[in-house]
């Protein structure tokens, strides 16, 4: 048994402790919004945040964050209440299919939690590890620099 702080509960898993993270949130706890892309943790479609860091959800071992803190798309926000990431992905129309941008969001919630203004360099490297062929990057920075604006104002 493996005990988990998923989106704030405590969460008991049944798990081989070398499944990857990405699994057991879709599988056993049923949560959709970290994506599985590519397996290798290099398009950042399954990012998650582990204690306050963006994270690959594929690369990382569901027994490496027992006792951390765990937060996936659905514990930031709602269709109600979402997240002013989320509701700037909206509003600028960030996201075309949007099988990366829960990915994206999370990236960015972890980089604007620590960095609440960051300069376009700092936010484009926190991007890096997240890819979209979409191509809606413009879309995608401008929704994140309209909440970074708004949280340093």
């Amino acid at each position: 048994m493996i005990v988990l702080n998923v989106n704030g509960a405590a969460r008991e898993v049944t798990a081989d402790p070398e499944t990857p993270l990405l699994y057991v949130l879709r599988n056993d706890l049923k949560l959709k919004g970290a994506r599985y892309g590519c397996g290798l943790g290099q398009c950042g479609a399954c990012t998650v945040i582990v204690d306050g860091k963006a994270v690959q959800s594929c690369d990382v071992p569901v027994s490496a964050v027992e006792g951390k803190a765990v937060t996936t798309i659905e514990g930031i926000g709602t269709a109600d209440e979402p997240h002013p990431l989320q509701r700037a992905f909206v509003h600028e129309q960030a996201a075309q299919c949007g099988y990366c941008i829960s990915g994206i969001i999370m990236t960015a919630k972890a980089l604007l939690d620590v960095n609440p203004a960051p300069t376009e360099a700092q936010l484009r490297e926190a991007l890096a590890g997240n890819l979209c062929r979409c191509g809606t990057h413009t879309r995608i920075l401008r929704a994140i620099r309209s909440v970074a604006a708004g949280a340093s104002q």
